[in-house]
């Protein structure tokens, strides 16, 4: 198994209520685990508490059969490839050289870059559609664009896992679609993957399974024909819903209007 969560808690200092509350989560090799929830559900503690970024009240986390603690850091950055929600370049980098900083899990800072470094950097380049844009600086691009070349640093990482957090913000139907596909063709390679999203149609065509989140709690965990389910998701998301099945079965959630 490649992650392992077991009771996960977390409470920020000056909060009243827990962030997470007692989550379990579970990554299999070669799965794609989409989280989703409404706003402030505990999406982004979660992937961050799996990773040690943020403090546990309680609860453990294993990666590959070892407790995170007992992981080095250039371990566990060889192990786990995080992508987050936000950030900023307070440098003007090229985009050939932001998604080579992928590479420091495999070389250190303060080495040269290896014909090994180099492909892995054309490969992530291409795979995120970013190679005519390599010369670039990243200042000048536009957020969609800005958002792949985040996920392509991630790709050249080349983790065993890949940790995604809103990672369609900001892209255009094209490059949503053609992402999520990436993401399902590396799974179907033997890749692990984690994908924090809003959109649970997207969810529920591409992942293995799903796991809900409301207030931070776990609400439902399964394949998406069983958490796709309509009073729960009109009941987490505070809105009336139908479900309607594509052609091959998969649940697609349809908001209904509020015509009062």
């Amino acid at each position: 198994m490649m992650l392992r969560g077991h009771g996960l808690t977390v409470q920020y200092p000056g909060q009243a209520e827990p962030a997470l509350n007692g989550v379990n989560v579970t990554l299999e090799d070669g799965e794609l685990l989409a989280v989703a929830g409404p706003n402030g559900c505990g999406k982004t503690t979660l992937l961050r508490a799996v990773l040690g970024l943020v403090p546990l009240r309680s609860g453990t986390v294993d990666l590959s059969g070892k407790p995170l603690a007992a992981w080095r850091r250039g371990e566990l950055a060889r192990m786990a490839a995080l992508v987050p929600q936000r950030e900023e370049s307070p440098f003007s980098w090229r985009v050939d050289e932001m998604v080579g900083f992928g590479r420091y899990a495999h070389r250190g800072p303060l080495s040269a870059m290896t014909a090994e470094d180099r492909a892995a950097v054309d490969r992530a380049l291409v795979r995120c559609d970013l190679a005519q844009l390599s010369r670039r600086r990243v200042e000048t691009l536009s957020g969609g664009e800005w958002q792949r070349v985040r996920i392509a640093r991630a790709l050249a990482q080349e983790a065993r896992m890949l940790l995604l957090d809103e990672p369609t913000v900001s892209l255009d139907l094209g490059h949503e679609m053609a992402l999520l596909e990436l993401v399902r063709r590396l799974v179907t390679g033997g890749l692990s993957a984690v994908i924090v999203t809003h959109h649970l149609n997207l969810a529920a065509r591409f992942a293995n399974r799903m796991l809900l989140l409301d207030r931070g709690h776990t609400m439902a965990v399964g394949a998406p024909a069983e958490v796709m389910e309509r009073e729960r998701l009109s009941s987490i998301f505070r809105w009336p819903v139908a479900i309607v099945p594509l052609p091959d079965g998969t649940p697609q959630i349809v908001p209904e209007r509020d015509y009062s």
